[in-house]
């Protein structure tokens, strides 16, 4: 019987998991996305066209991969059908290619406002969210009150919105009764028919994957999972409440898609040479001087979905250990190699260091990370033009030391190395 192979992100997202994914997918019969929406990106380069994938697997890239979003994911229709629109304009057969759950959750407008009225309610305790409606959704969903994406095509389907409509409009004018457009914004006959509209145009992909994932299993087909978003952005074991609002590590990809715990074979979980992060919270190797802005630049760090500047810093192994271990990780894969190689010197966070207390394990609480200091092992760099080398043999000396002491500490091995921005400018092991 086939495996399946994962792709996790183990910090706090951004970490270029879509290369890892693309090259995996070259293999693969489907790719998956398991949970998140469209606060998520993948961001991929095919013959020179660059493509962002915030809902539809990026797998699909490959050409005659399937891709398929899983009963874990929420769904924003308008965004789902432009990429549909956008892969299609670039010559791709999206129509034989592309899977929805009949159980993914529907983003609708009012969730979008909720997400935006709740963040400007939190004041100065914001936690960054997109405004994208994840959350909201994601609430809907555990009250049971969501539209999954088999209600569509129900002959209730339209009783039912109108009621979560007047519902929301109630909480709207609760939550901000600044806004004085609520009832214009959420007309029920427009939102019927826009809704009616997308249900029509996604008819051809929704059906159960569940049961379309275990047959593609018995018939021994490889099958790739995309995480999307990472380990420390996780609802439960993440830096809570500086977190997104569903399961981005391996206890997610189970419950996302249906697939189960004997199903998994390889966990990779992915990394950068160096350290980045979007939006509020901890972050305790975070550079808020000269080299800071320099990895931004060198990386080009600024978000997939939001455009924003990421915060960034030196590598923290003390997390990738903590991902390993909630994760089960068999292999990782190091991003940005030539980005951090370009420093004289690089330091790789070791340890946190709590008013005296040291300590090799992360922990979530909040109290606890922010007093933390970094215990740093300093590297040389100076790595020099890396982006030709296809094994690690090729790489300088300095370069692979680097990677063989994140080999030591984390315990698990590196099968990927990216060495520049482009496709092929990876090294597999």
């Amino acid at each position: 019987m086939s495996k399946v192979d994962v792709v996790l992100g183990c910090f706090y997202g951004d970490e270029g998991k879509g290369k890892v994914i693309d090259y995996l997918a070259a293999d693969a019969d489907l790719a998956v996305r398991a949970t998140g929406g469209d606060n998520a990106g993948h961001t991929i380069k095919v013959d020179g066209v660059k493509y962002a994938m915030h809902l539809i697997p990026s797998g699909i890239l490959s050409g005659h991969t399937i891709g398929v979003i899983g009963n874990g994911v929420v769904l924003n229709p308008e965004v789902l059908l432009e990429e549909i629109h956008n892969l299609e304009a670039h010559g791709y057969d999206v129509k034989d290619h592309l899977k929805i759950s009949e159980k993914a959750h529907i983003i609708l407008p009012y969730h979008r406002m909720m997400d935006v009225a709740l963040e400007k309610a939190r004041k100065d305790s914001k936690i960054g969210t997109t405004g994208k409606g994840i959350g909201p959704t994601y609430c809907d969903k555990y009250e049971r009150s969501g539209l999954r994406a088999e209600d569509l095509y129900m002959d209730t389907f339209r009783e039912k919105l109108r009621e979560l409509v007047e519902k929301k409009k109630a909480l709207l004018k609760f939550y901000d009764p600044e806004d004085t457009a609520i009832d214009e914004k959420l007309d029920f006959e427009k939102l019927y028919a826009e809704y009616t509209a997308y249900a029509e145009a996604l008819r051809p992909y929704v059906c159960d994957t569940v049961t379309y994932l275990h047959k593609a299993l018995e018939e021994d087909k490889k099958i790739v999972v995309e995480g999307a978003q990472a380990t420390l952005l996780d609802i439960d074991f993440g830096s809570y409440p500086y977190v997104t609002s569903s399961n981005p590590t391996i206890g997610g990809i189970i419950t996302g898609t249906g697939l189960s715990a004997s199903d998994i074979g390889n966990v990779y979980g992915v990394i950068k040479a160096y350290s980045s992060r979007v939006g509020e919270g901890p972050f305790v190797t975070e550079l808020l001087d000269a080299d800071g802005d320099r990895i931004r630049e060198l990386g080009h760090e600024y978000g997939t979905t939001t455009g924003r500047p990421r915060r960034c810093g030196w590598l923290d192994l003390v997390t990738i250990k903590y991902a390993k271990r909630v994760n089960g990780l068999t292999g990782l894969s190091v991003n940005h190699l030539d980005t951090i190689g370009k420093f004289d010197k690089i330091q790789v966070c070791v340890a946190y260091d709590c008013e005296g207390q040291v300590t090799e394990d992360f922990t979530t609480n909040l109290t606890f990370l922010g007093k933390a200091k970094p215990v740093y092992k300093e590297f040389e760099g100076n790595f020099g033009d890396i982006s030709g080398c296809r094994t690690f043999e090729e790489l300088p000396e300095n370069a692979k030391a680097y990677i063989r002491f994140m080999e030591e500490y984390i315990g698990v091995p590196v099968k990927f190395i990216g060495t520049g921005a482009e496709r092929e400018a990876m090294i597999v092991r």
